[in-house]
């Protein structure tokens, strides 16, 4: 299709080459004409016959108009008008790129190539030491930090997409992975919160400011700040003597506002820190928390605060703490999540039902400015490309009073080219029969599955009687489908095929191993080693070569290393587990230790397990 664009194109020209190719439109006289008009106010696009009207206030919403206008032609819509209310005033992910999966540039323009025609007007970096301070050699070694100019490229592609990113660091905790190195060890307060009220600590924070936004246009910097735990209880407790973690929380936060505002930034903040300092709980979401006007008036002005929630699924909850937050004197800008830290599959259940709820809150309290945080947890085994149709889920929030389901569907397989089904599927990787409400609480059986030891099998009892086997089987073979049917996503989805055939083999067989062993049922274990586990070690083989690939296409190469251990010692332990029941069928073994301990249920709280370490092994030498 050849369209010839005229009208107020100013800023407009190289967004639209850019996403000529996605699109699948050739820009040229002749053919079909759009005319391009500015106004305030509403997106709207008119077509009659063979031309179009597509008129906007922002830059990004021409770009979400055009994405309306060729999604509309192609679905063979004649004449039409579309009319679109923008309900935020910034939108968009906040990527996670410090936990070893750091996006490589070719993905972040991938990214924002989608954003554009979603109609996400704001992209955030999570940088916690994945830049480059130029006088500090370990700050982010051999961790796939960006370069200024990478960064700067960025943004230069960014704006032309009417995109505006926004740099996001640390300057109090979240800095282990910084602070670990003997040169920076001045600056440490405890493993990963900087050491406050300390005249270096400020020195570096200012390198790490000028650093961090330096390549990009915007003025707003995000300067983090939250969960700081221990704050004042390590190095700081030695020098200064105790002091309330409060008091130091706004006395440091004011010197780093200033130097923020010294190079004429406005800065953004979580808010947890002080919402739990007001509990006698130490909670963020305590409902009996109260703020007093004397503490209201030790917060530092001229920060805007961020009010972060994953969490929560009741709409009036989140008007609450709206409200609470804008008792503090600051218009706050909300934070959603997009579920993709709990292992490799983004659990879309709870970021639905979460999103849908907060959202619709923040625009009947009229809170103008949103994001969807994208973390990676625990190194990053997700990727980022599964958190689409979660960024769909914001983009329609985004441009409509009241979501609609079907519109969310249409939009997400036309600007992203894939399949609704196949992403809201990843799901069932973790919503699997026979845990359905449970409490209200969260399981994550996809990750635990896969890196529980099988002699051990510390979740052996939680899952007992799920038929997860034939559940894996099922998913397995729809991803297989999926594949198919959408080569373009293939390098994605060849990962969750990978998985759910190897979750299909393992979650049960330590059931089996056990089943078998007390009931000296030796045929059973024999062709269990024979046959079981063989295939279990060829599909985890197969599933590292798929995961190593998508991550190598997507992420730069530092930190996969992590996941290669995983690998191996997951590969190993399947080697161990057949050495073992061989000489025990073999008569070496008169007993199986592992297998004689009864198995108990696994139980920290609730049955969820985030942590890797946590899931391989109850032992603390690890």
């Amino acid at each position: 299709m050849k369209i010839k664009f005229q009208g107020e194109l100013s800023t407009l020209t190289e967004g639209i080459n850019i996403l000529s190719h996605q699109l699948g439109f050739d820009v040229g006289s002749g053919g079909f004409e759009v005319d391009v008009k500015r106004n305030v106010g509403d997106l709207k696009i008119v077509k009659d016959g063979m031309k179009a009207t597509i008129s906007f206030e922002r830059d990004i919403h021409f770009y979400r108009g055009l994405g309306l206008l060729l999604e509309a032609i192609s679905k063979g819509k004649e004449n039409f008008v579309i009319t679109e209310t923008p309900q935020f005033l910034m939108n968009g992910p906040m990527f996670d790129c410090s936990r070893n999966a750091v996006m490589n540039p070719e993905t972040v323009k991938s990214m924002l190539r989608k954003m554009a025609v979603m109609g996400l007007d704001t992209l955030m970096l999570y940088t916690e030491d994945t830049y480059e301070l130029a006088a500090r050699p370990y700050f982010g070694y051999l961790r796939g930090r960006y370069t200024y100019e990478e960064l700067l490229d960025l943004d230069n592609y960014a704006s032309k997409l009417g995109i505006e990113i926004i740099p996001c660091i640390q300057t109090l905790a979240h800095l282990e992975q910084a602070l670990k190195w003997g040169p920076m060890a001045k600056y440490r307060d405890t493993d990963d919160i900087i050491l406050a009220d300390t005249k270096q600590t400020y020195e570096l924070i200012e390198e790490m400011i000028v650093a961090a936004s330096k390549p990009f246009r915007s003025k707003r910097i995000h300067l983090g700040m939250d969960e700081a735990h221990q704050l004042g209880l390590g190095k700081y407790l030695d020098l200064y003597g105790y002091h309330k973690r409060f008091d130091i929380m706004t006395r440091h936060l004011e010197k780093v506002l200033s130097i923020a505002q010294k190079y004429g930034l406005e800065p953004i903040i979580w808010s947890d820190m002080f919402f739990k300092a007001v509990s006698e709980i130490g909670y963020y979401y305590d409902v009996d928390s109260e703020f007093t006007e004397d503490v209201i008036a030790k917060i530092p002005k001229g920060v805007c605060l961020v009010y972060w929630d994953y969490y929560n699924n009741d709409k009036s909850f989140y008007k609450e703490w709206i409200k609470r937050h804008k008792s503090l004197g600051t218009e706050p800008i909300f934070a959603g999540g997009i579920w993709n830290w709990v292992g490799m599959c983004t659990q879309y259940g709870r970021t639905f039902q979460n999103t849908n709820a907060a959202l619709e809150a923040c625009k009947e309290e009229g809170v103008k400015e949103v994001f969807a945080t994208v973390w990676t947890n625990d190194g990053g085994e997700n990727n980022h490309y599964t958190a689409l149709l979660g960024l769909q889920l914001f983009a329609e929030h985004g441009y409509a009073r009241e979501l609609s389901e079907e519109k969310l569907r249409e939009r997400f397989e036309f600007c992203n080219n894939a399949p609704f089904d196949a992403f809201m599927g990843l799901k069932d990787f973790d919503e699997v029969p026979g845990t359905e409400g449970c409490d209200g609480k969260m399981y994550n059986p996809s990750k635990y599955l896969l890196w529980q030891d099988l002699l051990l099998g510390l979740f052996d009892v939680n899952v007992a009687g799920l038929s997860l086997s034939q559940h894996y089987c099922n998913l397995a073979e729809q991803y297989r489908l999926y594949k198919q049917q959408n080569k373009k996503w293939a390098f994605v989805f060849d990962v969750y095929e990978s998985l759910a055939s190897l979750l299909a083999v393992k979650a049960e067989l330590g059931l089996r191993i056990n089943q078998y062993y007390h009931s000296d049922d030796r045929d059973a274990l024999k062709s269990l080693v024979e046959k079981d586990l063989a295939e279990l070690s060829l599909r985890t083989y197969t599933l590292r070569e798929k995961h190593r690939e998508l991550w190598h296409i997507t992420n730069k190469p530092f930190g996969w290393e992590v996941l290669d251990i995983r690998y191996g010692g997951l590969i190993n332990r399947i080697d161990t587990t057949s050495w073992r029941l061989t000489s025990y069928l073999e008569g070496e073994l008169n007993e199986i230790p592992e297998l004689e301990e009864k198995k108990l249920r696994y139980d920290r709280g609730s049955i969820e397990q985030y942590s890797y370490r946590r899931i391989a092994t109850p032992s603390s030498e690890f």
